[in-house]
């Protein structure tokens, strides 16, 4: 959940969904809808380990959805967000989003005060 104008945004960053992995997972989910396991270690680079465990920890906490099941005759696995992640995921794009415009306007002081 996005902080108030009391707190800074850094301190409501999701520990479950800020890690890269996974943010890139639900990224990609939010965009694609639902997206099998090959897809997604071809686009990220992942080993299935490194697939694996970070989809079992999204699951865990309700934010993506696991299926499995069949493509013909061969086992496919499938992850989607959940609207509980896609809440999650824009918590985590406005908490970054409030970073950035605090960073950017931290520059630009700095920028303004040097000597020209």
């Amino acid at each position: 959940m996005p902080t108030d104008d009391t707190g800074h945004p850094a301190l409501g960053l999701n520990d479950v969904v800020h890690q890269k992995t996974r943010l890139a997972l639900l990224t990609v989910l939010d965009e694609a809808g639902r997206a099998d396991f090959p897809y997604l270690k071809r686009l990220l680079g992942l080993t299935d380990g490194n697939l694996g465990r970070p989809l079992d920890i999204l699951a865990a906490q309700g934010i993506v959805e696991i299926t499995k099941g069949y493509e013909g005759r061969r086992p496919r696995t499938w992850a989607a967000i959940t609207p509980k992640g896609e809440q999650a995921l824009a918590d985590e794009m406005s908490n970054l989003a409030s970073l950035l415009t605090r960073f950017q306007a931290t520059s630009d002081r700095k920028r303004d005060e040097r000597p020209a």
